[in-house]
């Protein structure tokens, strides 16, 4: 499974941004650089990513440094699985 292709997935698809987010880089910024990321989007992408990859997600385990680029959220849902 390619990671990174599935979280851009999740990304494009909460965020409805139309296909932009594939050409998104792991240095890509997201918090406070995609306008479309506010608060209620988080929610809905936590939502989505651990319905899309089987886990849970407690509220002590995120901040804002999770969304601070694609590489990240990479990294968080990486170890998620991990």
């Amino acid at each position: 499974m390619d990671i990174k292709k599935e979280v851009l997935a999740v990304v494009d698809e909460v965020l409805s941004l139309g296909g932009r987010a594939t050409g998104f880089e792991l240095d890509t910024p997201l918090l406070g650089a995609v306008p479309e990321l506010d608060s209620m989007a988080v929610v809905g992408l936590l939502n989505l990513l651990e319905e899309r990859f089987g886990f849970i997600v407690e509220d002590d385990e995120i901040d804002g440094s999770t969304f601070a680029t694609v590489g990240t959220l990479v990294g968080f849902v990486e170890g998620k699985l991990g």
